[in-house]
């Protein structure tokens, strides 16, 4: 049984998949309390599968990129559950997981999340014939997308409602917006099925947040 762990942003997501079958999910908004909220969900998730800790035989995170507060939540529980139940680990980009809720479309996909000081996290996808990357994850901002995007293109993430606007008098009709959908940590299944086949796992102690940029702390000032 694979558990799919997901607090990227302001919105969290567990999973419990078994052959191909997802036998419980939760997705919600606990803004900055994952720390409070992400335990109590698991524990509930469990109850409502009748299932034990203990049967779950790897651990799917996404590490990134997001919240610094979200992500370092996730990853240490989903480390500490590797390293104690003695099972496996893969982390998978954040940004791949947002846009492979969309996969439906034959469109280029870019996943977009807010990395704050007016600047944007994204990348790009697409699935034709298969599922790809075209771009990495990078930092930029909506205005540099022009040189970016030159098709048409779905963008998808819970911040591009906020940047919609912006976007489409940016982009004209290569802008499609997407329909708001909750990010679903059980896609992360889906987006591992490969490396899990390949027994392609991480190592629990080496596998870090994809954070893209330092955090913004200020330095101490002396005297």
């Amino acid at each position: 049984m694979l558990l799919a762990i997901d607090t990227s942003t302001d919105s969290a997501s567990l999973a419990l998949v078994q052959d191909n079958k997802v036998l419980a999910e939760a997705t919600w908004r606990c803004g900055q309390n994952h720390s409070v909220e992400l335990l109590p969900r698991l524990t509930q998730l469990l109850n409502e599968a009748g299932v034990e800790l203990q049967s779950v035989s790897c651990v799917l995170v996404a590490r990134g990129p997001g919240s610094f507060n979200g992500l370092r939540v996730g990853l240490s529980t989903a480390k500490g559950l590797a390293f104690s139940l003695d099972i496996p680990i893969i982390g998978i980009s954040s940004l791949e997981l947002e846009a492979c809720q969309h996969a439906e479309t034959e469109l280029p996909i870019c996943p977009i999340f807010n990395a704050r000081r007016g600047e944007i996290a994204t990348a790009l996808y697409q699935n034709k014939d298969n599922w790809q990357q075209l771009a990495p994850e990078h930092i930029t901002t909506v205005e540099a997308l022009d040189s970016e995007i030159k098709v048409k293109t779905l963008f998808c993430g819970e911040y591009v409602s906020v940047i919609a606007d912006k976007l489409r008098k940016k982009l004209k009709d290569k802008a499609v917006i997407a329909p708001d959908r909750p990010r679903r940590s059980s896609l992360l299944a889906e987006l591992a099925k490969g490396r899990l086949e390949a027994r392609d796992y991480d190592h629990p102690a080496t596998l870090q947040p994809l954070y893209l940029r330092r955090p913004a702390i200020t330095r101490r000032r002396h005297r």
